[in-house]
């Protein structure tokens, strides 16, 4: 069986050890950046290797970019080959984040054209309520890594830049779709970005209502009726996901390919970028 959107821990656990699967660790702290190579350290899922928002899931930080840029696909591609990603391998990410670091890793595997990637349903959590094993240090470097990954071909129909953006506003079937918390979307608090806010026009749907309270994924038929409301009749193909830097937003991309609605993109820059010209308006409230 192949996986494309979540997988439970039992199916994993049952995949540990064999021929052509990948686990990568994406856990991670933007408060303590390092701190998620630490856990990763002292303890992960066993032959996990380690992906760090900030280096390998992003590129550097410009003047005009948002706090996590897309990273290099090239660069990407050659980290992914490294760690033992073939064009038949079946990867698998996780974080302790509720699925928000892993789903970023996750849209970046699928916008590099590979298909077989889930998110570890509930996470490190998940895996450790069942009693997963764990291991600890850096694994083994065996002979899994290619020397050098396939052609690179990214989907470019599946991200949009701040410019693409504008333009796409001026579609009225266009939905704009937020996911970061009601209380940083309405521009009440503002913990990491300096300017408080929204895109106007842009409606709510905080990446946590994707979840039920375990940290694990609403079953497909409540995420299918969540969407199908927010939707509002509107074709997944006219849906952009944004969020404050462009992580979040990927978890709604995947809760939105679980519950049948595939087919919404990325404004990859999103808030973060948004607010670097303050010549773009601000909504709040």
């Amino acid at each position: 069986m192949d996986f494309a959107t979540l997988i439970d821990v039992e199916s994993l656990r049952a995949l540990i050890g064999t021929p052509g699967i990948l686990v990568l660790d994406c856990r991670f702290d933007l408060a303590a950046p390092a701190a998620g190579r630490e856990a990763y350290l002292r303890g992960h899922i066993p032959g996990a290797r380690y992906l760090d928002l900030n280096g390998d899931l992003s590129a550097p930080v410009s003047a005009a970019s948002g706090r996590h840029p897309l990273p290099d696909p090239e660069a990407l591609a050659a980290l992914l080959a490294g760690a033992g990603l073939g064009p038949d391998t079946q990867a698998v990410v996780y974080d302790d984040s509720n699925g928000s670091f892993a789903a970023r890793a996750w849209w970046l595997l699928r916008w590099l054209r590979h298909p077989k990637v889930a998110v570890l349903d509930g996470g490190m959590s998940a895996w450790l309520r069942a009693g997963g094993a764990l291991e600890s240090g850096e694994p083994s470097r065996g002979a899994a890594g290619q020397s050098r990954p396939a052609a690179v071909r990214v989907d470019r129909r599946a991200v949009l830049g701040t410019d693409e953006l504008i333009a796409a506003l001026d579609n009225p079937r266009t939905l704009l779709i937020d996911a970061r918390a009601a209380e940083r979307f309405v521009g009440a608090v503002e913990p990491i970005d300096p300017v408080a806010g929204h895109i106007p026009g842009a409606v709510n749907h905080p990446f946590t209502a994707n979840l039920r309270a375990d940290g694990r994924f609403l079953p497909p038929e409540e995420l299918e009726r969540h969407w199908h409301d927010r939707l509002a009749g509107a074709s997944p193909a006219d849906v952009i996901v944004m969020c404050g830097s462009g992580v979040t937003a990927c978890h709604n991309l995947l809760a939105l390919e679980r519950a049948g609605f595939a087919g919404a993109k990325l404004y990859a820059g999103s808030w973060s970028e948004w607010i670097r010209d303050p010549s773009r308006p601000v909504a709040r409230g």
